[in-house]
C-alpha cells in the first residue's frame, strides 16, 4: 500500500473519531437538557453540560475570548498533525495516537463554532469524589495523549539497544 493510501487511512481513523463524538453529543443534547443528570450507575451519570474553557474548566470564566484561542490552537496542533501524518504515515502507534487527538480536537472545535462551547456529558462520581464531566473527544485526545507518551518510550527505549 502506498503512503499516501496510508495517510489517508490516519484521516480516516481520526474521522471516525469526530463522527462519533458528534454522533454522540448529538443524541445528548436531543434528550438532555442543560445540566439534567440521568444516573445509569452508582458511580456513572450522563450529565449535559458546556464548558467554555478547556480541560476541568480551565479559563472557562474569561469573557469568551478563550472560545477562539482555544479553536485556533487546535487547529494549528491538527495541522501541525496531518503535516506529521504525511511526513511518517507508517509509525503506526505515533500515527494512531495522532489520529485520535486530531479527531477529538476536531470535535471540540465544533462544538465551540456551534455551540459556543463544548458539549460534556459523561460525568463520573464515587461518595463526594467527582471528575469534571467530559465527552468522547476528550477521550479521544487523552488516550491519544497517552499512547503518544508510550509511543516516544518505545522509540527511546529502541534507540539505545
Amino acid at each position: 500500500m502506498s503512503d499516501k493510501k496510508v495517510f489517508f487511512l490516519w484521516l480516516i481513523a481520526a474521522a471516525a473519531v469526530l463522527a462519533a463524538d458528534q454522533a454522540s453529543k448529538h443524541v445528548v443534547l436531543a434528550y438532555l437538557q442543560y445540566g439534567e443528570q440521568v444516573p445509569l450507575t452508582g458511580f456513572f451519570s450522563l450529565t449535559l453540560v458546556y464548558n467554555t474553557g478547556a480541560s476541568f474548566g480551565l479559563l472557562a470564566d474569561m469573557g469568551g475570548w478563550q472560545r477562539w484561542l482555544f479553536t485556533l490552537l487546535a487547529l494549528g496542533i491538527c495541522l501541525w498533525i496531518l503535516v506529521m501524518l504525511w511526513k511518517h504515515p507508517r509509525m503506526r502507534l505515533q500515527n494512531t495516537a495522532f489520529s485520535l487527538i486530531m479527531g477529538g480536537a476536531l470535535g471540540n472545535v465544533m462544538d465551540r463554532l456551534m455551540h459556543g462551547a463544548v458539549v460534556d456529558f459523561l460525568d463520573f462520581h464515587l461518595a463526594k469524589w467527582h471528575w469534571p464531566a467530559f465527552n468522547l473527544a476528550d477521550s479521544g485526545i487523552t488516550a491519544g495523549a497517552l499512547l503518544l507518551v508510550l509511543s516516544g518510550l518505545l522509540e527511546q527505549r529502541g534507540s539505545k539497544t
